[in-house]
């Protein structure tokens, strides 16, 4: 299972060193500028600024919002991605598949509680981004893998996903739930769904 993940889990970008200063410093200035005004109030033009970088930069870096968005993710999705691969159990290997597949929704909920307006950014931009998103093949892959022997597992795969949508995790925050009981909420369903 981890060879198989490995291949497909996200790796940094390669890139030459001024280029890498920039990203940097994009990253950090967006980081700064959406924490304090929030996702939907700064402008692409705002971070080239705050950055100090020409827009053309920006935009030809990150393409729009969503790809700022996707850059910022990537971090955080790569060190979810290691705690699956080689973290401590039940999140990591060694414990039984369903612990597993229960952890990892519970850390997932967790990383939504923490981002979820710049999640829902990335998987909004366009109607199906959040199944192109390298990192939601991933995730696909491990609980599909977790769910062997349990009807179609490609299939279930999706819809334990679907109950950590950041789309879905909104509406709900807004409807008064916290994230304590979306937690539960996702937790009782896969339980359910695992037997």
């Amino acid at each position: 299972m981890t060879d198989e993940l490995q291949q497909i889990a996200s790796q940094p970008p390669r890139e030459r060193a001024d280029a890498a200063r920039n990203r940097l410093r994009v990253l950090e200035a967006a980081a700064r500028l959406f924490a304090e005004h929030g996702v939907e109030r700064v402008t692409m033009d705002a971070v080239a600024q705050a950055a100090g970088v020409g827009k053309g930069t920006v935009f030809r870096r990150f393409g729009d919002k969503s790809g700022l968005a996707l850059a910022l993710l990537d971090e955080r999705e790569r060190e979810l991605q290691q705690a699956v691969l080689s973290g401590e159990p039940p999140l990591g290997p060694g414990a039984p598949a369903k612990e597993r597949a229960l952890a990892f929704l519970d850390a997932y909920v967790s990383y939504l509680a923490d981002h979820l307006e710049l999640i829902r950014l990335s998987e909004t931009a366009t109607p199906g981004a959040r199944y192109r998103i390298g990192a939601y093949r991933f995730w696909h892959r491990h609980l599909a893998i977790l769910c062997a022997g349990t009807g179609d597992p490609d299939y279930l795969a999706h819809a334990l996903l679907g109950t950590v949508d950041a789309d879905l995790a909104t509406v709900l925050r807004e409807e008064g739930y916290t994230w304590e009981r979306i937690r539960r909420g996702v937790r009782d369903l896969a339980e359910r769904v695992l037997g």
